[in-house]
């Protein structure tokens, strides 16, 4: 029948459910599920959302009803078979009558991954596994790092010219100006969306004065987590982030600082911005950057992006914090003199050269990008 898919194009249709998640389901994983019944036409479909509570393989069920029985699931992810927020959703497949299972990859949290294969292929369901795992894979790999470690997945994200410099020397700095393109810049949107924090130092903020909102136009269950270093929280109180903040409480922002001025703290925290005191690097009394990393990981945060200077960069090369890169490269040279994508003449330690690994290449307009691996999220 000209209705019936390939069981790639109804993996790719579960994928494409899943991705719909984003913004909406962490801290947990993005799953999409198609059921398909007996002859082989979809039957139900459904996205996962953390405020939806319930999972997509029941979303998909209810919408097959009867039709599920005898049927196939397709499925980004392994259908969790342990009581959590909801029931186990391995119980309600079986009990539908679901005869097969497709999915792309098993639950990367190590305490239950297999557990949901192993009790559908005991009650004689039909599982397959592996088909389209690189896609899945990349899809949650926040929530493999964050479910396993306790730590948000960190990507460093700059924009450069070919040689390098991501601007004009400070001294001669014009108003600003962009490096990339119109097609780059949006893109960088549609990254902020699928992160939920980014993260900068405090120089970003004196230097542009940045609203560091997502402007992508998706829906979020809750707002991009703005989080500033900023050790003796020298922001200014007429920036466009404490103003924002200030006037929506909705646009999160929290302040890490090391050693802090108590009546700067007072004020930030009147205007309802969170201020918290870390511990400090030895060296430059900037706030640790692990500390801030496991402080995230504890309010939730699955995956935070990196947008700061040359200084907050080598921190955080230099404390091996960095999971993944994505830099965007201008067609153009600024030369000497121009401020480097990294520095680290004021951190403790040498920034040791590193493969990135599993790189990918992407074109906007005359901009370009590449983005790769320092380590696997799914590594132990």
């Amino acid at each position: 029948m000209s209705d019936r898919l390939s069981d790639k194009q109804l993996l790719q249709r579960a994928h494409d459910l899943a991705r719909a998640g984003v913004g909406l389901a962490s801290p947990n994983p993005y799953v999409g599920a198609v059921i398909t019944d007996a002859e082989g036409l979809i039957a139900g479909s459904g996205t996962y959302t953390y405020g939806g509570l319930k999972h997509a393989e029941i979303l998909a069920l209810e919408a097959a009803g009867a039709r599920a029985r005898g049927g196939t699931l397709y499925i980004n992810l392994e259908p969790h078979a342990h009581r959590g927020r909801t029931p186990p959703c391995t119980d309600a497949l079986i009990a539908a009558g679901v005869r097969r299972v497709v999915a792309s990859m098993a639950d990367p949290n190590p305490r239950v991954s297999g557990r949901g294969f192993e009790q559908l292929r005991a009650a004689g369901v039909e599982v397959e596994v592996g088909s389209l795992e690189q896609d899945a894979k990349r899809l949650n790999q926040g929530f493999a790092r964050y479910i396993r470690h306790g730590v948000p997945l960190v990507t460093l994200k700059s924009a450069m010219t070919l040689d390098g410099k991501i601007g004009p020397e400070e001294e001669a700095k014009p108003e600003r100006t962009w490096i990339t393109g119109e097609a780059a810049r949006a893109h960088v949107q549609e990254l902020r969306h699928e992160h939920d924090a980014i993260l900068v130092g405090v120089g970003t903020i004196l230097a542009d004065d940045p609203l560091l909102t997502d402007r992508s136009g998706g829906a979020r269950r809750r707002p991009l987590l703005r989080v500033i270093l900023d050790s003796r929280l020298r922001i200014p109180l007429e920036s466009q982030l404490v103003r924002s903040a200030k006037d929506d409480p909705k646009d999160d922002l929290l302040v890490f600082c090391s050693v802090p001025d108590a009546a700067k703290k007072t004020q930030l925290e009147k205007l309802g911005i969170r201020v918290e005191r870390v511990s400090a690097e030895a060296k430059e009394q900037r706030p640790d950057i692990n500390a801030v990393l496991r402080r995230l990981g504890e309010l939730e945060i699955a995956s935070v992006m990196i947008e700061g200077g040359s200084l907050v960069n080598a921190s955080a090369l230099s404390a091996g914090i960095v999971d993944k890169i994505f830099f965007y490269y201008a067609p153009t040279i600024l030369g000497e003199g121009s401020i480097s994508l990294i520095n680290n003449a004021h951190v403790a330690g040498v920034i040791q050269p590193w493969q990135i690994k599993n790189a990918r290449l992407h074109r906007f307009a005359e901009d370009f990008a590449i983005e790769g691996y320092l380590r696997d999220p799914y590594a132990e």
